[in-house]
């Protein structure tokens, strides 16, 4: 059984989508390794380097069409590009993989074009806003003609097919999931406690990146709502973990508000220590418009309960509401009633062992496992009893 994967870049930098796709292509292993490596995939790379990767696996051959040589950006863009298609056109005539996976709809087109030719079926894969907005000619008819589309959450299926006429009924969930060996519950270091002066708080924290165009995070939003919450909670503290041009307005914001001594920017925090930053949290909130939000599932793996927006990605990972507060996300005076909530710690979504048990069964590696192994269509007679990843690491955007 082959396959092929075409891929922007995976490896050479980091972000949600690079992570994603990375979870994507372990899951692969764990199937091809359980199929006694009877499923083999080469995987094309735009602009990656040979990589040093738990992914360096057996059953794919990489691909790499990274062009350092050419002196201007843009040439160094086309050449590869002209190279990665001589390739793919190559190898889908000597080899006839049984489908292709497009990675980003930025390549959809050309990879399209070509699987149309030599009559391959294909499917694209598709993340969050990247679709969300009307598409190119060229983009919506490689979305028209796959065999199928994969997305992240329910609202980027929603807002892909209303905004480039695709069928609901061509789409396929292969949602974000989280490593529940990393991200697990336990006590914040004292360091850190010290650090931030958090000594007898009650913490509110966000992760999210504070640039201008980002403000859908909510940061600001929160911050008006601490006033409110103060109320009830006047040692409340609001931990923001992120960097960007938007903190002088957000701190600024702040001290207009009179809270400006509850309010700290962490700056930016390496993955490695972003998990005891997490922990420092007795609320993670984020009321925001997300794709998804791998965010949520990272803070609920802790045990910490979660308050997101409720008209976007976030309804998945917070399975409607049942693990969550959903609230309008930009509406200070129902994200200050929602905090309430969650820092009473009456409300079953406050309980840890059952959030992070409920966010597990749902948005794991092993569920990623079988859900890929439903989307390839590969019957449980093909693999032997499935095992999983335990050596997975952290990734983020941040």
């Amino acid at each position: 059984m082959k396959h092929a994967f075409v891929f922007i870049e995976v490896f050479g930098c980091e972000g949600g989508i690079q992570s994603y796709i990375q979870d994507v292509l372990g899951a692969y292993a764990q199937l091809a390794k359980a199929a006694d490596h009877s499923m083999i995939a080469d995987v094309f790379l735009l602009r990656d380097e040979p990589i040093h990767s738990d992914l360096k696996d057996d059953c794919f051959n990489y691909h790499y069409f990274k062009n350092e040589a050419a002196a201007e950006t843009n040439n160094r863009s086309m050449t590869g590009r002209i190279r990665l298609t001589l390739a793919l056109a190559t190898y889908l005539i000597t080899h006839r993989p049984a489908h292709v996976y497009c990675g980003h709809i930025n390549l959809a087109p050309m990879v399209g074009k070509l699987c149309r030719t030599f009559k391959i079926p294909y499917t694209v894969l598709t993340y969050g806003k990247e679709v969300w907005d009307t598409l190119p000619t060229k983009d919506q008819k490689a979305l028209a003609a796959a065999e199928r589309v994969w997305t992240i959450s329910r609202y980027s299926r929603d807002l892909a097919c209303q905004a480039n006429s695709i069928p609901a009924n061509k789409f396929d969930m292969l949602p974000c999931v989280v490593d529940g060996t990393v991200f697990t519950p336990g006590s914040p270091p004292a360091e850190l406690i010290e650090r931030y002066q958090l000594q007898g708080s009650r913490v509110l924290t966000t992760v999210a990146r504070l640039w201008k165009g980002d403000i859908y995070k909510g940061v600001d939003v929160t911050i008006r709502a601490l006033p409110t919450i103060t109320n009830a909670f006047p040692n409340v503290k609001y931990v923001v973990i992120g960097r960007g041009d938007d903190q002088p307005r957000l701190a600024q914001l702040a001290a207009d508000l009179g809270v400006a001594n509850q309010v700290i920017f962490a700056g930016f925090v390496p993955d490695e220590a972003l998990i005891d930053h997490y922990r420092l949290a007795d609320v993670y909130v984020m009321p925001s418009k997300e794709g998804f939000g791998i965010v949520y599932l990272e803070a609920m793996a802790c045990g910490i309960p979660v308050i997101a927006g409720d008209d976007d990605g976030s309804a998945d990972p917070l399975q409607d509401g049942q693990v969550g507060w959903q609230v309008p996300h930009r509406d200070p005076e129902q994200v200050a009633i929602a905090c309430i909530e969650a820092l009473s710690g009456t409300d079953q979504r406050c309980e840890g062992d059952w959030l992070r048990q409920q966010t597990l069964a749902h948005f794991s590696a092993p569920a990623l496992v079988t859900r890929l192994r439903e989307l390839l269509n590969i019957g449980e007679d093909a693999i032997q009893p499935l095992t999983t990843r335990t050596d997975t690491t952290a990734k983020s955007g941040r």
